[in-house]
């Protein structure tokens, strides 16, 4: 009998999941696992958690939470020698990844459906310095709302918790200096933001990085140069519809190795939490993490 690891976040998404877990593992035991889960008691848990699930040679592990969670399940899992499959239940405020990857996220038992369904794919995850990614990283000031945004506020308002912060940091956003080194460019300049992407959906908008492909070795990066407050506003509107990448403000390539260099203090953004200052190297990890996804994600794979 295959054996299945839940990782789930206690906290996340009004705490729906710990309701419906009695549910979950019923479902995956009645679909031939073994299944058994542990709930994270604090930041870093579920990376301990994961650990303990690789070095027990489990089958798959679930990461059952937000893009927080599902991170640090991916920093437990990656570059280990014996990695178990990865399935998401996204149950968090924007779930990022489970959007790129098409994973229902209005149902619980609809998201173990794709599980037990047992079609996978090896997608890309990122590494920066030694921490992994699996969505975005990023930097300036606008990439810390994510973090600065109290929890009791996301679970009261969910993805407005992340508006209404962003619209109270406009007056403060100013550029910083920053060395960028991408795949033999270097830009050297005043910028805004960088983002380094590895699915298409940021922050709840779809279309920030329109072309990204989960398992092609590529991250997205996108500068946003030096603006003044209407340009950044008639930019992010721009963003929306997946407009934006025409724009003189905004630097938009593929690559494989990124350097961040700032000259003065910043904060490193990894999948909505903080993780750290910068510097920072970036390097793609192709096709690394064995993950679930749902026919609706492989058959726009095959028909791209």
């Amino acid at each position: 009998m295959k054996r299945a690891r839940i990782i789930y976040n206690p906290t996340s998404g009004r705490e729906a999941f710990k309701k419906e877990l009695p549910a979950v593992l019923e479902k995956l035991e009645k679909a031939g696992y073994e299944a058994s889960a542990h709930a994270t008691t604090g930041e870093g848990d579920a990376v301990k958690a994961a650990r303990i699930a690789v070095e027990r040679k489990y089958d798959i592990v679930i990461a059952a939470g937000g893009d927080g969670t599902i991170n640090e399940v991916v920093n437990g899992l990656a570059e280990q020698e014996y990695r178990p499959k990865l399935g998401v239940i996204p149950v968090g405020t924007t779930n990022d990844f489970a959007r790129a990857l098409t994973i229902p996220r209005d149902s619980i038992q609809k998201a173990v459906d794709v599980i037990i369904e047992d079609q996978s794919m090896f997608l890309d995850i990122g590494k920066v310095n030694d921490q992994y990614f699996i969505n975005i990283a990023g930097g300036g000031k606008l990439t810390e709302l994510t973090y600065e945004v109290p929890s009791k506020l996301k679970t009261m308002l969910g993805q407005m918790a992340y508006y209404f912060k962003g619209i109270e940091m406009l007056p403060s956003l100013k550029p910083a200096r920053v060395k960028i080194e991408y795949d033999g460019n270097v830009i050297e300049e005043d910028i805004m933001l960088f983002l380094i992407s590895n699915t298409n959906s940021v922050g709840g908008f779809e279309k920030l990085a329109p072309d990204a492909c989960l398992d092609d070795g590529y991250f997205d990066l996108l500068i946003l140069r030096k603006t003044n407050l209407a340009e950044f506003i008639r930019i992010a509107s721009m963003a929306l519809r997946g407009a934006h990448l025409e724009d003189k403000h905004v630097i938009y390539s593929k690559a494989k190795h990124i350097i961040v260099t700032p000259e003065e203090k910043m904060q490193l953004n990894i999948d909505g939490e903080y993780g750290g200052l910068l510097p920072g190297e970036f390097r793609n990890l192709q096709q690394h993490i064995d993950i679930f996804v749902p026919e609706s994600y492989l058959n726009r794979e095959t028909t791209e």
